[in-house]
């Protein structure tokens, strides 16, 4: 009895919501029995090398190990193309594979690096980049004013170039900026998988802009609208026409306890990597598919 009353009740709650997508209590297999990346090393299946998984994370105003998120975009892209080459050389490792996963300004940094002529080698074995909460068109049209407000008085006080570059801010030209150059460069077409994950709750990262698509903002503007369509075409028309590249989308709508974290959007946008119940079933659920 409690069961017919648990399905008619989420049959409501679909109806009310026109949900388009899939639950995980519908889901009758997982996509892995085993939730970890790393294979047994005479697994026979990576004969012909192995395949490398890049995490890179940065969070607004922290540092990382390779990362200063003060620096701009160059610089930190320079320093991930050295760690990655660095660490395939110095343990030797024949490469089949190579997937990224990015968080936040990791993913825009991801992006650089697949432009750099060193990585050029790589372009051909590069497999799924798996894109969380992804700045890929900046945060010009933010919809939360204490984020904009916030990240334009670190800028200020701290001289982030990264954070200027976000904006739109570091050249006069739009079409001159770096988010704009970088994407008319090639990167993305190269994946297998392109799966970009993004919150409605997340502030820090607008929601449009880690799905790469329209906003009604922009939309509205006539100055740089313009501009950021040409962008979102930039990005996406060379992706969609790859013939053995697929683009997915997953929308995360976390449950949040009520703080100033989750006002703010600041909770919804870590929640990807501080959540283990979010990161266990999205893995489990679809995140290995793109892995295998």
């Amino acid at each position: 009895m409690f069961l017919y009353h648990f399905y008619k009740a989420k049959e409501a709650m679909l109806r009310e919501l026109v949900f388009r997508g899939t639950l995980y209590s519908d889901l009758p297999y997982l996509a892995s029995d085993h939730p970890y990346f790393p294979p047994e090393e005479d697994d026979t299946e990576f004969e012909d090398g192995i395949h490398l998984v890049v995490k890179h994370v940065v969070q607004t105003g922290n540092r990382s190990k390779t990362t200063d998120t003060f620096a701009d975009f160059d610089t930190m892209t320079d320093r991930l193309l050295d760690e990655i080459i660095q660490h395939i050389q110095l343990y030797n490792l024949t490469i089949h594979r190579i997937s990224f996963i990015g968080h936040s300004l990791g993913n825009v940094i991801i992006r650089s690096v697949l432009t750099r002529p060193r990585f050029r080698c790589y372009l051909c074995k590069l497999h799924t980049f798996l894109s969380l909460s992804g700045p890929h068109l900046g945060t010009l049209y933010s919809n939360s004013t204490l984020v904009s407000t916030g990240l334009w008085l670190m800028q200020k006080l701290k001289k982030s170039g990264s954070l200027l570059q976000l904006t739109f801010r570091d050249h006069t030209d739009p079409r001159q900026t770096f988010l704009y150059t970088l994407s008319k460069k090639p990167g993305l077409q190269f994946f297998r998988n392109v799966v970009l994950v993004a919150s409605p709750q997340d502030r820090y990262v607008p929601f449009h802009s880690a799905r790469i698509e329209m906003c009604r903002t922009a939309l509205k503007d006539r100055t740089t609208g313009p501009v950021y369509t040409e962008m979102i075409n930039n990005l996406l028309q060379p992706l969609l026409s790859a013939p053995n590249c697929r683009l997915i989308r997953h929308n995360v709508f976390h449950a949040l306890p009520n703080t100033a974290n989750t006002l703010i959007g600041r909770a919804a946008h870590i929640a990807v990597l501080d959540s283990e119940l979010f990161l266990e079933k999205f893995l489990l659920v679809a995140g290995l598919n793109y892995f295998k």
